[in-house]
């Protein structure tokens, strides 16, 4: 037998029909939804008379657009407030699960499905959100699907796809310290650029992404999109059963064992081919930042703009465009640059993991009287466990301020935004233009370098203050 890699193992257990010279039927495991691409979806089914095929099999929250303040208050901003009810009318109407603001289980839709157990290996899940990719860290096919794509999930619980080309991307060694799962990412992104990996699904693989944890995972497979992949995915193993089991809806008695036995055969074969491979050593990764306009713009903390000089003449007129947003100069350092606002949250870095280790570093520290900092939850159950460990009480002394569960200020579609040229260092995954905010300037970074930032006032090596 010809050996397979993980996705094609996935892959194959899911086409229900191969088109000659065309795209395949893909059956879909799970189905999330939010309030922004579902409208739309619902919509085509009431003027077509249809029903929602699989109603299980699809799990809904209120993300991007909530507040992160005052959640039991009604929404301020009228667009914001009447997508949220038009969320909850629908699923109401077709009979799905909806963790809305206010449930236990509300939160960030690519936190609440893992940390419920419904992310399991071996799936195949797709919601309409670019960073869906986060999904694969657990071994399965998840990425993001337009309007459109949302409505043929719900009428048939299958999506037409073509097979991506595959690429393996092996990081071997061991990270320094102050250098986190995020790090590894903006760095393959910088090396590979924005659309490097367009066309491709991206395993990534080594033993540096062996010895991360769950959390670290997904923040790798999150920005996959990033770097123009259809998706992301780690092969589950050990790490991957010990964080499932026992959650919400993870498989118990028998059918753990069951599922657990197929989990096991969930890797890549020996001997089996990508359209492509890359190589990192994992010691010459360092804290990173962006310094432009798309994530692919990333240099070491220690590092210095490109000069005009080094980038290639297709480029550089986008290039001085994004210098001319940020403020920036070819060939300068940004260490030791002013930030204004520290965001620390996102469907990238809002687990409990980086609420901790955040907590960890600003421990009896205070925050730069000049800087605003916003520590946004992704979850309800998050923002419950940070406030049991004390975490909500070290932030506040640090003079944070930890928010309630969304998207906050990731995307400019709420009421977290970072106001007109001003800095903010982010944990998130995207720094376009406006993306925080109209003319907001957007850092992304891990949460420890942002958490340094927010003490600091300034773009800090985090290496040299732990």
């Amino acid at each position: 037998m010809k050996p397979k890699t993980l996705f094609e193992k996935i892959w194959d257990t899911h086409v229900v029909k191969t088109i000659d010279e065309g795209p395949s039927v893909l059956y879909i495991d799970k189905h999330f939804i939010h309030e922004v691409t579902s409208p739309q979806a619902f919509r085509g089914l009431e003027e077509r008379g249809l029903p929602v095929f699989r109603p299980k099999q699809i799990v809904a929250t209120a993300d991007h657009n909530v507040p992160t303040l005052n959640q039991h208050l009604p929404i301020q901003e009228a667009l914001s407030r009447i997508q949220v009810q038009t969320l909850e009318k629908n699923c109401a109407k077709f009979g799905i699960e909806l963790y809305g603001l206010g449930h236990p289980y509300q939160g960030i839709v690519h936190v609440i499905g893992p940390e419920l157990g419904i992310t399991q290996p071996g799936m195949t899940i797709v919601c309409g959100d670019s960073h869906t990719s986060t999904h694969g860290a657990f071994g399965t096919i998840a990425f993001g699907i337009g309007t459109s794509e949302v409505e043929m999930v719900m009428a048939t619980q299958c999506l037409m796809q073509t097979r991506p080309r595959l690429m393996r991307i092996n990081v071997e060694g061991t990270l320094h310290p102050g250098v986190l799962s995020k790090d590894i990412i903006l760095y393959i992104i910088a090396k590979i650029s924005s659309s490097g990996a367009t066309g491709y699904a991206v395993e990534y693989a080594g033993s540096a992404i062996r010895a991360l944890s769950m959390e670290a995972r997904m923040t790798i497979c999150n920005m996959s999109i990033e770097m123009g992949a259809r998706c992301g995915m780690i092969a589950p193993d050990e790490t991957t059963f010990s964080y499932i089991k026992g959650r919400k809806f993870a498989p118990s008695g028998n059918a753990w064992d069951q599922s657990l036995a197929y989990w096991k055969t969930l890797f890549t074969d020996p001997g089996a081919s990508f359209d492509r491979e890359m190589n990192i050593d994992a010691s010459e990764i360092e804290p990173m930042i962006t310094y432009g306009t798309n994530p692919g713009m990333g240099i070491g903390i220690s590092g210095h703009v490109p000069n005009l000089r080094d980038v290639e003449e297709t480029e550089k007129h986008s290039f001085e465009k994004s210098l001319r947003y940020m403020g920036l100069e070819p060939g300068m350092g940004i260490k030791g640059k002013k930030v204004d606002y520290v965001f620390i949250g996102s469907c990238t870095n809002s687990r409990i993991e980086d609420l901790r280790l955040v907590a960890s570093f600003v421990k009896g520290k205070q925050k730069a009287k000049d800087v605003q900092v916003w520590i946004v939850p992704g979850s309800k159950q998050v923002e419950q466990q940070a406030q049991r460990e004390g975490i909500d009480q070290i932030f506040a002394d640090a003079g944070f301020t930890l928010r309630q569960p969304g998207c906050s200020a990731c995307l400019g579609m709420n009421e977290d935004k970072i106001p007109p040229g001003k800095y903010c260092i982010s944990t998130s995954n995207r720094n376009f233009e406006g993306r925080q905010g109209p003319n907001a300037r957007t850092f992304l970074t891990s949460p420890l370098t942002a958490a340094a930032a927010a003490i600091t006032g300034r773009v800090s090596d985090v290496r040299e203050l732990i």
